[in-house]
């Protein structure tokens, strides 16, 4: 199952992800968004793992100020839905950790986004509005050394 789970930037490239929360194309994202296909659930849960990125980097003030998400590939039988009333549809939990190699790529924001990100953080709703139209970049795993920070 490929799963988006939320990072920061400067512990990449991690030994481990996890175990914790992702993101991936469940029957209840489905069900919400009927109308998409296969790659509209798939960019739903990107955004999801995104918007817990944001909520990651509260916890690291440190860490450059920007989403990350990672899309790995887990077997189907580590990953339980979360459960929730708050729950976004696309909430997993993934109750091992993954190792590096099951990284398939890095999603990052453009280093335009730090201050849109930052005052998301602070909790401008505007800011929270730019960010979420934003558009992550895509990096191949081998690409880590390559992302401008």
């Amino acid at each position: 199952m490929r799963v988006y789970l939320p990072a920061v930037l400067d512990q990449l490239p991690y030994q481990q992800v996890g175990p914790g929360r992702a993101h991936a194309v469940t029957a209840e994202l489905r069900g919400a968004l009927p109308g998409e296909d296969e790659e509209g659930w798939e960019y739903a849960a990107l955004l999801a793992a995104a918007d817990d990125a944001v909520r990651l980097l509260a916890r690291h003030p440190g860490s450059p100020r920007v989403r990350v998400v990672l899309a790995a590939d887990v077997p189907d039988d580590l990953v339980d839905p979360a459960i929730g009333p708050d729950e976004a549809a696309s909430a997993v939990d993934v109750r091992a950790g993954v190792a590096w190699d099951a990284v398939v790529s890095v999603h990052v924001d453009e280093p335009e986004a730090v201050a849109d990100v930052v005052g998301a953080l602070a909790g401008d709703p505007a800011a929270e509005e730019r960010v979420a139209e934003r558009e992550l970049l895509w990096y191949d795993v081998t690409e880590v050394g390559r992302i401008p920070w």
